[in-house]
């Protein structure tokens, strides 16, 4: 499909959060070097959005997903959940995720029949896409944003929406086709279409001191985009702490987040500025992280070493599926210990299982060679 008479027109959507809006960046970047029209709808806030340089609409009440989620669970958002099991997690969020998805769905509703969307490609926690889907007879796609099952995701969030779909006279959700892009040792789901990781962080200023490998090892720390706005830096208190006994130099990915609490930093314990992760870890041999998918999956794409301290969302069950693989280490905030931070820097089976796992993921087509299989989407549908 690459002539103006099989031009597609491509609607992606998801939450207001880069963590559900930055894995489908390649994939629209894919189809739309392909010669199709893009067009994203997204609730506020549309700056993360914005920098991959597609067009985007507006859909939602205005409200970011904090705000959502407080005025639903009637408390102060917060990330960590050690008193929760992972299954629990899931089921809060999904709750959560589908009472901010019910403002969205006359906007989505609107967007996609205005624009003509031929294929509708979604995140699993935006509950109004499937409903749209089905209402309008759109193809569906849903695209994977880590290693949990996002058809599973997508069914619980519909478990809370059963309501909506009465009132616009909609049975059941649309069927929809997962877009992996992790390999089959890492997660996802079954069946589908299966594509390489490339990861998409977002734009940022890359600090000349970090265009070249240092002779010392080098450890990057991240909490991704939602921890250190919801709970601060004290996921890494401990590790700070004992980081100034490990030979290596740590870089506190941590954008703009209040350092105050981690009292003085030892000597090779440097913040930087928001650097994009994936340019950050080519020059990195390690990376601590919570847990988050695109955290997980830019440290698999760059073959480094990682140390998991799972905080909540779907943290506990990355951690998991990444410890399987023998690609990294998982540890809770307060066990960390600088036995352990040498180990993750120096151990050579966990850097091996690294390099495994950065192999199974280089071996997937890139969205690009899954072109005209989600291209098949459209003509199947048609048929």
């Amino acid at each position: 499909m690459n002539d103006l008479e099989t031009v597609v027109r491509i609607l992606f959507t998801g939450p207001g959060a880069p963590t559900h809006q930055f894995p489908m960046v390649p994939t629209a970047q894919a189809l739309r070097a392909a010669g199709h029209e893009i067009l994203f709808a997204v609730p506020k806030p549309l700056e993360p959005i914005r920098g991959a340089g597609f067009p985007i609409v507006e859909i939602g009440d205005g409200r970011s997903l904090k705000d959502s989620f407080e005025a639903f669970e009637g408390e102060t958002m917060r990330f960590a959940r050690p008193e929760m099991t992972q299954d629990e997690i899931l089921e809060r969020a999904a709750a959560a995720f589908a009472h901010a998805s019910r403002s969205t769905v006359d906007d989505l509703l609107a967007t996609a029949d205005g624009w003509g969307a031929d294929l509708l490609v979604h995140d699993s926690c935006l509950a109004s896409a499937q409903l749209v889907g089905a209402k309008l007879g759109i193809p569906t796609a849903l695209q994977n944003f880590g290693v949990i099952s996002g058809l599973s995701l997508a069914a619980r969030l519909a478990g809370h929406f059963t309501d909506v779909y009465e009132a616009y006279g909609v049975a059941a959700p649309a069927e929809s086709t997962a877009l992996n892009v992790v390999p089959a040792s890492l997660g996802g789901d079954s069946g589908g279409l299966r594509m390489r990781y490339l990861p998409f962080n977002g734009g940022g200023a890359v600090p000349a001191g970090l265009l070249r490998r240092s002779v010392r090892p080098r450890v990057a720390v991240t909490l991704g985009t939602v921890v250190t706005e919801v709970d601060g830096v004290h996921a890494i208190a401990r590790l700070i702490e004992a980081a100034a006994s490990v030979d290596a130099e740590f870089l506190l990915a941590v954008g703009g987040a209040d350092l105050s609490d981690l009292g003085t930093l030892p000597d090779n314990v440097r913040p930087l500025p928001w650097t994009p992760l994936a340019e950050l870890l080519r020059v990195c041999d390690a990376v601590i992280h919570h847990g988050g998918s695109g955290s997980t999956l830019t440290g698999m794409q760059a073959g480094v070493p990682q140390l998991i301290l799972p905080q909540g969302a779907d943290s506990f069950a990355v951690a998991d599926a990444l410890a399987a693989t023998g690609a990294g280490l998982r540890s809770a905030s307060g066990d960390v210990d600088a036995a352990l931070l040498a180990r993750l820097v120096a151990d050579p089976e966990l850097r091996a299982g690294a390099l495994r796992l950065r192999a199974e993921n280089d071996a997937l087509p890139t969205p690009a060679a899954v072109v005209p299989e989600i291209e098949a989407l459209v003509t199947a549908a048609a048929r």
